[in-house]
């Protein structure tokens, strides 16, 4: 007598096939070969020189005194911290080249031009030493500080970059993780 046999139905969800894949943005497996791999050192590299390229195109469309003057906070930026990385931010139609910002571990300072002045705007200059009285503007805020730069007036280089090499060690101490600390 033959008896007719049933194959075992397989349970669902146990199937690597049947389970639904996982979107690529949210996936924290191994890339497949052949895939694409995510933005590098060279992504970084042309994200960085685009940001300069705004810059520059910046400094260009403002002329005058305050394209100098940006253009030589620049610099002593530069001259400060080689490591330094330029960006761009809060880019919109109304200011479609954005607003320049140096970075190392996190804002260091932006750059902004106004009619009367130009003005360097510290993210974390409240907890900043500024022997030389360089801040003049945004006194009153609890993180912020800013140097406002009118036309005519001269930019004490050294104690400038003094106070971006003390934002990025501020920037770069306010990063570490706690419980990364050597214990002395």
């Amino acid at each position: 007598m033959m008896t007719e046999s049933k194959a075992k139905p397989k349970a669902k969800g146990t199937s690597r096939a049947s389970k639904p894949r996982k979107s690529a943005t949210k996936s924290k497996s191994q890339p497949k070969a052949g895939a694409k791999a995510k933005p590098g050192a060279g992504a970084k590299r042309a994200n960085e020189n685009a940001a300069s390229r705004l810059i520059d195109e910046r400094i260009r469309s403002l002329g005058g005194w305050r394209a100098e003057t940006l253009a030589e906070v620049r610099r002593f930026i530069h001259e400060a911290d080689p490591d330094i990385v330029e960006e761009c931010k809060w880019i919109k139609p109304t200011n479609p080249l954005g607003v320049p910002v140096w970075s190392h571990a996190g804002i260091v300072c932006t750059g902004e031009a106004y009619n009367q002045v130009v003005k360097l705007t510290f993210a974390r200059g409240a907890s900043l030493e500024d022997p030389r009285g360089l801040f003049n503007s945004s006194l009153e805020g609890n993180t912020r500080r800013a140097i406002d730069i009118q036309e005519g007036e001269v930019l004490n280089a050294e104690a400038f970059k003094a106070l971006i090499q003390a934002a990025v060690a501020e920037n770069l101490r306010s990063t570490r993780h706690p419980l990364l600390h050597e214990v002395r």
